[in-house]
């Protein structure tokens, strides 16, 4: 049996992305790069030059199971629906639940379904080398990203370069997990160079992660544990249904990886990218000589420099004057931010919400 396994966590709302990402159709179902693939889809194929298709899993909310299988050649058993969102733990305790009740002996990659990586061929290589390490040693491993920047907005790892693993080049024990830093903390985290950004990428074998929830998040363990006979039956849904409502929401980071004491990093440059925000996305997309990029439609730009312009479809649009925006036009909603202020495109959905209900989220 081929042990290894796939969990693509695929329930976030992107707000970020407003008004192109909505909750009817969040960033990773959209080809917010315009390469003719979604994000969920571009992660699914990365995974499936390392894994089985069979062996990937895709939790996802309710409300997006059929996009999930509109999009993706996968078994519809595979797609597992969370009944509400409560952070990434619990979403990784029903896939692993669900994956050892098909093999006890799995070896697990998790994986957001959003993220981009430049560098396909050393991502497969990398992947490779963190499940034969994960599948022959109690250790509960991530992915660090060599930073180039002293970036605000990801959380870092330390890694201990006095304890390399020995046949494994780049894999290191974990020294600490630190939140998002300010910008002078990240200055001093890109000189120390012992800090890489946490992908948010895990691998683990069964054992050892079926552990680490029991002895860090014991409630939870035993809550999900529960249900060992149900899952992959007619019963599970009504399950998870009632498990959910008990379980906290917490991250996979806070609840067991800060805490653990088997953590590892593979420290790898594969260009990374979470794409959480318009800017990120701005990074990854062709630029003009004026350092605009047109991610999407028939824009006609003047006296204009470093925006981010998407446009529907059907239109065009001429833009004249603008410096360092943001302006997406998606059918019902116009947004027009300047870059700086785009951590804000929160609260003014909010405010839409508050005026509008829910027809604009």
């Amino acid at each position: 049996m081929d042990n290894r396994y796939v969990i693509i966590m695929a329930g976030g709302v992107g707000s970020r992305f407003w008004p192109l990402s909505r909750q009817s159709k969040p960033k990773q179902f959209l080809d917010i790069l315009g390469t003719g693939e979604t994000l969920l889809q571009q992660t699914f194929r990365r995974f499936s030059a390392s894994c089985r298709k069979e062996n990937i899993f895709v939790v996802t909310g309710m409300e997006h199971q059929g996009l999930v299988a509109e999009q993706l050649d996968i078994n519809p058993e595979n797609i597992l629906a969370e009944p509400f969102r409560r952070n990434t733990a619990p979403c990784l305790a029903y896939g692993t639940f669900r994956i050892m009740r098909e093999n006890p002996e799995a070896v697990i990659v998790v994986t957001p379904a959003d993220h981009l990586i430049i560098k396909e061929d050393e991502f497969c290589e990398v992947i490779n080398k963190a499940f034969d390490f994960a599948s022959k040693n109690d250790a509960l491993l991530t992915l660090g990203i060599k930073p180039d920047r002293p970036e605000t907005g990801y959380g870092y790892i330390q890694a201990d370069r006095k304890k390399p693993v020995r046949d494994y080049e780049n894999l290191l024990r974990v020294k600490t997990f630190t939140e998002k830093p300010d910008i002078e903390l990240a200055r001093v985290f890109i000189q120390s160079g012992d800090f890489y950004w946490n992908s948010g990428i895990f691998i683990w074998n069964m054992k050892s992660i079926l552990a680490a929830f029991e002895k860090h998040l014991p409630d939870m363990f035993s809550a999900f544990n529960e249900g060992r006979d149900l899952y992959g039956t007619e019963e599970e849904k009504k399950f998870i249904g009632k498990t959910y409502i008990e379980c906290k929401s917490i991250s996979i980071d806070y609840g067991i990886m800060e805490k653990a004491d088997n953590v590892y990093v593979i420290c790898t440059d594969m260009g990374w990218s979470d794409l959480g925000t318009w800017s990120s996305l701005h990074e990854h997309s062709k630029i003009d000589s004026r350092g605009n990029s047109i991610v999407r439609g028939e824009v006609f730009t003047y006296d204009t420099r470093g925006n981010i312009f998407n446009v529907s479809d059907g239109k065009v649009a001429v833009i004249q004057g603008l410096q360092d925006f943001i302006v997406v036009d998606s059918d019902d909603v116009l947004l027009i931010v300047r870059k700086d202020e785009e951590q804000n495109i929160k609260n003014y959905l909010e405010d839409v919400r508050k005026a509008s209900g829910d027809k604009f989220q």
